[in-house]
């Protein structure tokens, strides 16, 4: 995914989908704390020198065209001052890739949609909250070093012929058992292995952000541990 930086006060704010896009606001003598409202999600600024920022995602599936970010700034008894601010998501075209699996993964059995829908409850939790701490600070790296060019992101997947959601990731390559390292520094909020994407590992970086490293051989960490960026949470695998 693609990150781009913007300055509210200087530039219009557009992006594509897939990407995210970084908001910085300049500090004002008086001003306590800045929010936003992106989509139907409440996203708090964090306070980074002279900025408050944050990190808004545009959806594979988001619709092209202005969609409104709605800002409040908090001046404590100065009062609070509200704006609109329209962002332009650009569409962009992504190839269909058709794959065949065994059929125990397109046609579930009764307790493997259990397991499935149960799993997805999980994530969809944890993707609900929000961590308003910045954990990180430097530009977030590639989780295998020296591999570039992530495949498949974005792609439509069509197994054994249904139609699927889009690929939210980016496949690398490496041979089994490669060091895996955190791309930024974060919590790890799920490590445990899942139906759809076997050993898995999520972090939080907080203000909404999360990097997920999937098909582990072996996972390394657990949940509630503070990884630093480069930390090797597990071994690279085809789970």
């Amino acid at each position: 995914m693609a990150v781009n930086a913007v300055i509210l006060a200087l530039m219009s704010l557009a992006f594509a989908q897939g990407e995210a896009l970084e908001v910085a606001i300049p500090h004002e003598p008086g001003l306590e704390a800045v929010r936003a409202e992106w989509g139907s999600r409440q996203v708090p600024f964090a306070r980074d020198a002279d900025n408050w920022v944050i990190v808004i995602g545009a959806d594979l599936d988001a619709a092209p065209g202005e969609h409104a970010l709605f800002i409040e700034r908090d001046f404590g008894p100065g009062g609070m001052q509200t704006e609109t601010r329209q962002v332009v998501i650009d569409a962009r075209q992504f190839p269909t890739t058709e794959l065949t699996v065994e059929p125990g993964y397109v046609e579930l059995s009764p307790e493997n949609q259990q397991r499935a829908a149960r799993e997805s409850r999980e994530i969809d939790a944890i993707y609900a909250g929000l961590s308003p701490e910045r954990l990180w600070s430097e530009p977030f790296q590639v989780p295998v070093p020296g591999t570039t060019g992530g495949r498949n992101f974005g792609h439509r997947r069509v197994f054994n012929g249904q139609p699927r959601n889009p690929h939210s990731g980016a496949d690398l390559r490496a041979a089994t058992g490669t060091p895996i390292q955190a791309a930024n520094r974060g919590r790890v909020v799920l490590a445990k292995n899942l139906f759809f994407s076997g050993n898995a590992v999520f972090l939080d970086h907080g203000q909404g952000v999360y990097s997920v490293y999937l098909h582990l051989s072996e996972i390394l960490v657990e949940p509630g541990e503070v990884l630093e960026r480069g930390d090797v949470l597990g071994l690279a695998g085809a789970t």
